[in-house]
């Protein structure tokens, strides 16, 4: 599933037309990167949660040639994203099978497939996946005293953050806001359950939330190769999924 329902106001002028899962990267929306990670990992059908101009989205899957047979949900009026993901959960073709998930302006390489083996192993509810972020000017450290040691320092190792990207039991859905954030609501009813587990990824990962992060990102993918060193967690960049 893709939760594709947002604004997008921080990548105006880009989504004054569309929403931001139809902006593009490397000649193809994002929506499409997606779609394509999803059917190499093996999954067979994809459901597009759309709001915002969505008839941008439904025009797009109905005359593209998409790898894996898609369809689209359209939220009338917006539900936010625990809504979107409720309501599009209704078109799942197996309802009783676990599921993925991912926000409309994720772009990742990761493989789906160990998350969802995690996910299997763990028998929670749900599984999220785990970025190390990358901040602009780094983190500041202090010694005892208070005064500063390093200016610039790179986050802790252990830090991660939430990519956005889920693997979803079919018990989870009945958990789900009808409106609202689902990160509000049904993930901390999650943690106080201990039905929410966490799966570090490594690979690239990017949150294309606003001007800045699309022109890295497509700097980043129009290079004739990353390196090694730029696909670690280390070089996550965004670290603000949570922005529709």
């Amino acid at each position: 599933m893709v939760l594709a329902g947002g604004r997008g106001r921080r990548l105006a002028p880009y989504t004054d037309l569309c929403p931001k899962a139809m902006v593009e990267v490397k000649g193809a929306p994002l929506l499409r990167h997606q779609i394509e990670w999803f059917a190499g990992a093996g999954v067979e059908t994809v459901v597009v949660s759309a709001g915002y101009r969505s008839q941008v989205i439904t025009d797009y899957v109905r005359t593209a040639s998409l790898p894996i047979r898609t369809t689209v949900v359209v939220e009338d009026p917006a539900r936010g994203r625990g809504g979107g993901l409720k309501l599009a959960a209704c078109a799942l073709p197996s309802p009783q099978e676990p599921w993925f998930a991912v926000y409309g302006d994720i772009w990742a390489d990761f493989p789906l497939t160990a998350l969802g083996a995690h996910h299997l192993r763990c028998g929670a509810l749900a599984t999220v996946a785990l970025v190390a972020p990358r901040l602009p000017r780094g983190t500041v450290v202090c010694d005892a005293s208070g005064r500063v040691a390093e200016l610039a320092a790179p986050p802790p190792a252990a830090c991660t953050v939430n990519g956005g990207v889920y693997a979803f039991a079919p018990g989870v859905v009945p958990l789900l806001p009808d409106r609202g954030d689902h990160a509000d609501t049904t993930l901390p009813y999650l943690v106080r359950l201990r039905q929410l587990a966490g799966f570090r990824v490594g690979g690239f990962w990017c949150a294309v939330n606003t001007l800045g992060d699309l022109r890295e990102l497509r700097a980043c993918v129009a290079a004739p190769a990353r390196s090694e060193q730029s696909r670690q967690p280390a070089a996550v960049k965004g670290a603000d999924p949570a922005a529709r």
